[in-house]
């Protein structure tokens, strides 16, 4: 199914959207130039143009991706208040990027680190888990989460109930409307200390 961007139309950023697609199809190694040429419908000298080649748009969509969950880092509501507050802000709004950039986030989860661009993506990947192990460790040695949490495992289940979203989950469907705050509820009513 071809974009057909057109010339007038031709961008960056509408060549990335159709660029993610095409490798979540595809896979990125499985996607040649000229595959992303005939799905955006423009000629591969007009995307060489723009960008050096496959790994250049690989790193502009994962980038995009670990951008916007490293903002939420630096969002007030994670940077202030009890340790739990701050933890549980991170979790509703990693869901809420994950919705809001699904495509994007769904290529970063599907990393392998084949390339120099996949190495850096989950060494970003890895930090960002390691700041959130952080806030949990926090919120345990304030009593607010159970004293029998290991962070580091809470850390990687949270982010494994989060990020299986992007495997059943489709923009439109009924019954997640308020899909971050169920997120919430189900994981801080097990990790919460009584």
């Amino acid at each position: 199914m071809a974009e057909n961007l057109t010339r007038a139309s031709y961008t960056v950023e509408s060549l990335l959207a159709v660029t993610v697609r095409v490798f979540n199809e595809r896979g990125y190694d499985g996607t040649s130039m000229e595959d992303l040429s005939r799905a955006a419908g423009i000629s591969k000298s007009s995307i060489y143009h723009h960008v050096r080649g496959k790994e250049e748009l690989l790193r502009l969509a994962v980038g995009r991706a670990l951008d916007a969950l490293f903002a939420i880092l630096e969002e007030p509501a994670a940077v202030r208040g009890r340790p739990v507050d701050r933890l549980e802000h991170v979790v509703r709004r990693t869901a809420e990027v994950l919705l809001a950039e699904l495509p994007y986030v769904t290529l970063l989860l599907r990393v392998r680190g084949n390339t120099v661009t996949e190495q850096w993506a989950l060494e970003r990947r890895r930090d960002f888990d390691h700041r959130v192990a952080e806030l949990v460790q926090q919120a345990v040695d304030a009593g607010e989460l159970r004293a029998d949490v290991e962070p580091r495992l809470a850390t990687r289940l949270l982010f494994g109930m989060i990020n299986s979203v992007v495997e059943w989950y489709r923009p439109g469907q009924r019954g997640v409307e308020d899909l971050p705050e169920a997120v919430v509820r189900l994981a801080f009513g097990g990790l919460r200390a009584r």
